[in-house]
């Protein structure tokens, strides 16, 4: 076979070490074939199949990003309400929210090669379809907030579950999703009639209704259960970002018992404290934990706050208005014409700052309390907790103990005193890294081809230089193939091919 670096149809990734956590292979040297943008069983006549040379560097399917907002109209008004953290400068970070098409490429120079923008609104989904095809190189698809809908609300409050059934069914065939999201369930009905930011539990009536979010969220997870789409419904529960929300999240969790669903961003749902006692916010993990550890049905991701400028948005119009009238930074509120709409405002997390400091804290402990890494995501709920080029720096504090000794003793001290997290001693290994960068997403997204290094696998493979520096080794990958296609080598752009859109077909 020659050396033939650039032929991309047919190769075999020689001498590599694999880790791939779907095939039971932890550090396995080993080759991989690939054909046609697909992994394949050693050949009989190999030598029609280039070599690419793998041997020392570690091997790893593409990643899988669960749980990101990169296109639609969020992001556009994202881009301008800080148009200081909107351009990347040259040797410091990228842009908080990148365009389409840094996007892709910066993705692609982590080794991601599919991510799923986790809340667009119905009607906009056209839109974010057409700014989506200009995103190079990943596949990526999208999550409707079909929930947010009058008629999908109107028929749930009936208990009209064929009509629950169909109109869920449609919003995903018309708006070609992956996924149903809801957003604080019943939260636009409160928000829209004067109700900002204070608390309402799951089982406070929707106004002028009888219907709960309690309920809701269980008809809704029923219906798409029932439709068999992918990936389970995907819950942002009521309360984000309130002191004392971690009950909210433990009787969400409770209510969907013995019904497949994940759980988005939880570390901002877990606050301990009072709305008016800043002194007694804290973390409400242990007891949400315990509860996700015993249920196997509920998986999630984290949306980890890291230090630095970014951009929040969200879908949860009432929890965008209330921080920024906690802060005091501007609030570009969107899409209201629409049944949900979004809040889109710039935000800094400090060091020193108690409440960031905290929420820095939390999610770590939520990476190092789950059980099970094969029901974690890895997400900074991009750009909400923190860029996704940050990646690299997070993987590094799950991975090295004293690098995350190190970050902790640099916080607000009141967090450093209370918080849980120095007692854990717990360390990522490479392989669970692998699990919850990529097998546990592309699993937990329904992606039976991605995500792992299987036969009939997408090629869509990241080979990394092994280092105790887990940012750095993370950070620049020496090959990463999409399809088969060599996209990135050394942190240099080697290609652009065009990714797919993956859309869900349900049940009939």
């Amino acid at each position: 076979m020659k050396d033939r670096p650039g032929d991309h149809h047919r190769f075999v990734l020689a001498g590599g070490t694999l880790h791939d956590p779907a095939h039971g292979r932890d550090g396995v040297v080993a080759d991989l074939w690939v054909e046609d943008g697909k992994i394949v069983a050693q050949p009989a006549d190999a030598a029609a199949f280039a070599r690419v040379d793998a041997r020392g560097l570690v091997v790893m399917p593409g990643g899988v990003d669960l749980h990101s907002h990169v296109a639609g109209p969020k992001v556009a008004h994202g881009r301008r309400i800080a148009p200081h953290l909107a351009r990347g400068r040259r040797g410091q970070a990228p842009a908080a929210v990148p365009t389409i098409h840094a996007t892709g490429a910066l993705y692609a120079a982590l080794g991601y090669t599919t991510v799923f923008d986790a809340a667009i609104a119905t009607a906009a989904a056209g839109i974010a379809h057409a700014e989506l095809a200009e995103l190079p190189i990943l596949d990526k698809g999208i999550y409707l907030l079909a929930a947010d809908q009058t008629d999908v609300l109107a028929a749930a409050i009936r208990d009209d579950r064929g009509e629950l059934r169909r109109l869920v069914s449609t919003a995903i065939e018309v708006g070609r999703g992956w996924a149903v999201k809801v957003a604080n369930p019943g939260g636009p009905a409160f928000w829209k009639r004067g109700r900002r930011g204070d608390h309402h539990d799951l089982d406070t009536p929707l106004p002028g209704e009888s219907l709960t979010p309690r309920v809701l969220l269980e008809r809704l997870a029923e219906v798409v259960t029932d439709l068999a789409l992918p990936h389970p419904l995907h819950v942002h529960t009521a309360n984000l970002g309130l002191p004392g929300n971690w009950r909210t999240l433990l009787e969400t969790m409770k209510s969907l018992v013995g019904r497949r669903a994940h759980l988005a961003h939880v570390q901002f749902h877990s606050y301990s404290g009072g709305q008016l006692d800043e002194g007694s916010f804290g973390s409400g993990v242990a007891p949400v934990v315990e509860f996700f550890n015993a249920s196997p049905d509920l998986t999630l991701d984290v949306g980890q706050v890291l230090f630095g400028g970014t951009v929040a948005m969200t879908g949860d119009s009432a929890a965008a208005e209330h921080l920024a009238h906690a802060t005091g930074v501007p609030l570009v509120s969107h899409d209201l014409h629409l049944e949900g709409g979004c809040g889109v405002l710039p935000i800094a997390y400090k060091e020193k700052n108690l409440i960031h400091a905290w929420q820095w804290a939390i999610g770590l402990e939520w990476f190092l309390s789950v059980a099970d890494p094969w029901r974690l995501a890895l997400s900074t709920d991009h750009p909400n907790g923190a860029h996704f080029t940050a990646y690299p720096h997070l993987m590094r504090l799950l991975g090295d103990a004293a690098f995350r000794r190190e970050a902790l003793d640099r916080i607000h001290p009141r967090v450093r005193s209370r918080s849980p997290l120095r007692g854990f001693d717990r360390e990522y290994t490479l392989q669970e890294l692998c699990i919850v960068t990529r097998a546990a997403p592309a699993r937990i997204a329904g992606l039976t081809n991605k995500g792992h290094l299987g036969i009939g696998a997408d090629a869509d493979i990241a080979c990394y230089r092994p280092s105790r520096d887990l940012a750095a080794m993370f950070a620049m990958p020496a090959k990463v193939f999409k399809a088969g296609v060599l996209v990135t080598e050394d942190g240099q752009l080697r290609a652009t091919p065009a990714g797919q859109t993956l859309t869900a077909t349900p049940r009939g």
